[in-house]
């Protein structure tokens, strides 16, 4: 593949890694647009915020923890560049039951219950010990994607412009422009709750808390005004619709670890899709001559949106994988 220094460039996706390939490009060089697809249902829109990939990782799932770790080191600049601020507290990984701790000890060094509680009071007395990462960080989605617009408008980036080379990064629904990723890229469902403050109860948490209650992951990530609850995982489809079933298994588990926000609101219960691939690792390459795919990215696409974005620029200029 040739370089291709002065060409137009067209990300497809308005979604936070599709916005970071673009600045990214911008910013080497290139004249770049943007085609936001628009969803309300965008997992960008309805993520967590943690950027957690020791924590968040799941068996058999090491190549994704390798690109991971190599994405956290990158966020702080990152951040730093478009004037996003970062929860730096780091992660508590709990667990309930006996099988729960044995799950997170591939996490770090198993701390006791006392241990865990001496850094967040606030967790309830089922949570029997955990894992602290203090390296983990998180950061507020909404937050991050109004900076990276404003970052990319800074830069010269423009919507809905056709340019030479186009790059797929539509999450979910990349699976739907390019023959190559209708088998690759799937949807899959999440449904996540926003939980706000209300006067009387406790504070939220200082840390991210991962907990595994009975094998059943929850997490709980702290916000100025409250928290994200999440996430539920199915093969559904785009159905948009939040179960009954979802918001109860959430708030059940979320209590059990953290009981004080049985006196907070529900403010929102949302449906966001993930962008699915076979083997939960992202597709950055060249998918013809003129279209690169930059998806993928299941549970990970914010805390791995730097590290794509550089890969997508040095295919921009000449790399072929």
């Amino acid at each position: 593949m040739n370089a291709l220094s002065s060409v137009e460039v067209t990300v497809v996706g308005g979604g936070v890694v599709g916005l970071s390939a673009a600045l990214a490009a911008a910013r080497a060089g290139f004249s770049v647009s943007v085609r936001d697809v628009g969803s309300p249902y965008g997992g960008s829109r309805v993520a967590g915020g943690m950027l957690a990939p020791a924590t968040e990782a799941w068996p058999g799932e090491e190549d994704v923890v390798a690109q991971g770790v190599e994405a956290l080191a990158m966020w702080p600049d990152f951040a730093a560049s478009i004037g996003v601020p970062l929860f730096t507290a780091g992660t508590l990984a709990v667990g309930v039951q006996p099988g729960d701790l044995a799950d997170l000890r591939h996490s770090g060094e198993l701390l006791t219950s006392r241990e865990i509680r001496a850094l967040e009071p606030s967790l309830g007395p089922a949570v029997r010990g955990g894992v602290f990462a203090a390296g983990d960080l998180a950061v507020d989605n909404r937050l991050l994607l109004s900076a990276l617009w404003k970052a990319c408008r800074a830069a010269g980036v423009v919507s809905d412009v056709d340019g030479r080379v186009t790059v797929i990064a539509a999450g979910a629904w990349s699976g739907e422009l390019h023959p190559a990723l209708k088998d690759v890229i799937r949807p899959v469902k999440g449904e996540i709750l926003r939980l706000t403050h209300r006067p009387g109860a406790l504070p939220p948490p200082k840390h991210t808390i991962r907990a595994l209650v009975s094998g059943r992951p929850v997490y709980l990530v702290p916000r100025d005004d409250g928290l994200v609850v999440g996430a539920t995982q199915y093969e559904a489809g785009f159905d948009t619709d939040v179960s009954v079933a979802g918001v109860r298994d959430l708030l059940r588990d979320a209590e059990t670890v953290l009981p004080g926000i049985a006196e907070y609101a529900l403010a929102e219960a949302a449906v966001g899709f993930r962008a699915g691939s076979p083997d939960n690792l992202p597709v950055v390459r060249w998918l013809g001559p003129d279209v690169i795919a930059a998806t993928g990215h299941h549970r990970n696409g914010l805390l791995l949106a730097p590290h794509t974005a550089r890969l997508v620029v040095g295919l921009l200029q000449g790399g072929s994988s």
